[in-house]
């Protein structure tokens, strides 16, 4: 069976994440600068790709992809032609009237994380509702979706979901300094933290954050004087505000 077609705008990290979860039920092509780092993207995702430079490319008629840095937007515009048949962009922070700026019959705004790369993605979605099911299918390959009300909401989602994976690592890597600060061997915690990351993402799927910390914190136990610890210190309030300025951020991308 034929493989459908899409075209990658950019090969940067977000490009190759997607690319790794599509490169199994689509047949890509990435459109990129040099031949270079073409070859340089084509050898990380581990498979072959049409590789195009945007002085030979043509959108004409096809399903793109677009991950380019927000602000490389206009330029890469102006050097590609064609109407495309449908645009998918993974810019932050960059409004659907703003994509117009590349020719296509239909527009779709797509926020991804870091977990596209192994199929387990969170993606937002938000556009044309012509669009709605290919969008759906399309980053159902790489994991679950969303399709949101209005462009605010996809903002927020971004703050959110797409910014999330480096809040967590963050969380990750304190936890387990955490553990090395009171004598637990590195590698040791790092086995742990992986298992706890593993073990939960499960249980939130099923269990509201509120009931699952209420079943581990036993009054006066353990869990409770760390949660003390965490409630002391600002990490609440410390999240609402990582996600209020992260929105505040993709409202004002240039």
């Amino acid at each position: 069976m034929t493989k459908p077609s899409l075209t990658l705008i950019g090969n940067g990290k977000m490009a190759l994440s997607i690319a790794k979860g599509l490169k199994e039920t689509y047949s890509l092509e990435v459109i990129g600068r040099t031949q270079e780092t073409l070859e340089q993207f084509e050898t990380s995702l581990g498979c072959s790709v049409q590789k195009t430079l945007y002085e030979a490319s043509s959108c004409e008629g096809k399903t793109l992809i677009v991950c380019v840095k927000p602000s490389n937007l206009a330029e890469i515009s102006t050097r590609l032609s064609g109407k495309a048949k449908a645009l998918y962009s993974v810019l932050a922070g960059t409004p659907l009237a703003s994509l117009h700026c590349i020719s296509a019959v239909s527009y779709v705004r797509a926020m991804p994380n870091l977990a596209a790369e192994v199929g387990l993605s969170i993606t937002s979605l938000v556009g044309d509702a012509s669009l709605h099911d290919e969008a759906v299918t399309l980053f159902g390959s790489i994991g679950t979706t969303l399709w949101l009300g209005s462009e605010k909401e996809l903002d927020i989602a971004t703050a959110l979901a797409g910014s999330g994976p480096a809040y967590l690592a963050l969380i990750a890597e304190a936890l387990c300094d955490g553990a090395v600060r009171e004598g637990l061997k590195r590698n040791d915690a790092m086995t742990l933290m992986r298992g706890l990351f593993e073990g939960f993402g499960t249980l939130i799927q099923i269990t509201h954050p509120a009931l699952l910390k209420d079943s581990v914190m036993s009054p006066g136990g353990t869990t409770a004087a760390g949660y003390g610890a965490l409630e002391r210190l600002g990490v609440r309030h410390g999240c609402m505000e990582a996600v209020r300025d992260a929105y505040e951020k993709a409202k004002n991308i240039k």
